[in-house]
């Protein structure tokens, strides 16, 4: 089993199973994603939900059959896998061509980042790393695999799965916030000779005492 394919078989399945259980773990969380659907204006608004649900079920069959050990399965599993990404990547640059401040539901209600050139970038690698393995996986037949090597190229698929899940996170974390709008600090009216004492004019308003005769 070349040890790179099972890499990104697991990198697929990480971010694919973090998709489907994050939009599905809470009304709130599958409600905001068909909602998002809606907002990128691609499909018409009548099979907006029926589209939420596909797109659902196709990322768990996705993650169901690139697990499997039969090299035919997970071929079919990352093929599938690179075409709706393709699709992902082709609606979302429409998104941003248009200008639309439709905000990325990929991962659930918890996305908040608007989608954009990176989102884009994003779905093109990994279809592409998701078809290279899947012509990979149609060209060879079960083999023997050692264990140790196994277990650490799941391990990298693990980590850099988790990094493109956790990519709009990161961004909104170090993304900088705004100028801080702060008045300059009140400082005391200098008099016209230079001196910090009140003016002629301050002086002026202020009461006068009465002047006692002299004796």
């Amino acid at each position: 089993m070349p040890y790179a394919e099972f890499a990104v078989r697991v990198l697929i399945a990480t971010v694919f199973l973090t998709a489907a259980v994050s939009k599905v773990r809470s009304g709130r969380s599958f409600t905001a994603f068909t909602a998002s659907l809606g907002r990128l204006d691609v499909l018409p608004g009548a099979v907006t939900r029926a589209a939420a649900v596909a797109v659902v079920a196709v990322e768990w069959l996705v993650c169901a059959l690139v697990l499997m050990p039969w090299p035919r399965p997970a071929g079919a599993g990352l093929a599938l896998a690179a075409a709706l990404l393709v699709v992902f990547a082709v609606a979302i640059t429409r998104v941003v061509a248009r200008g639309t401040r439709a905000v990325c539901r990929c991962f659930g209600s918890a996305s908040r980042e608007p989608l954009g050139v990176r989102h884009i970038v994003r779905n093109v690698l990994l279809a592409v790393l998701a078809a290279s393995a899947a012509w990979t996986s149609t060209l060879r037949e079960t083999t023997s695999a050692q264990p140790g090597a196994l277990a650490v190229a799941a391990l990298a698929g693990l980590l850099v799965g988790g990094c493109v899940t956790a990519l709009d996170a990161v961004v909104e974390l170090f993304r900088p916030s705004g100028p801080v709008n702060s008045s300059p600090t009140a400082r005391p009216r200098r008099s016209p000779d230079g001196t910090g004492g009140t003016g002629a004019a301050d002086r002026a308003r202020q009461p006068r005492l009465p002047v006692r005769p002299g004796r």
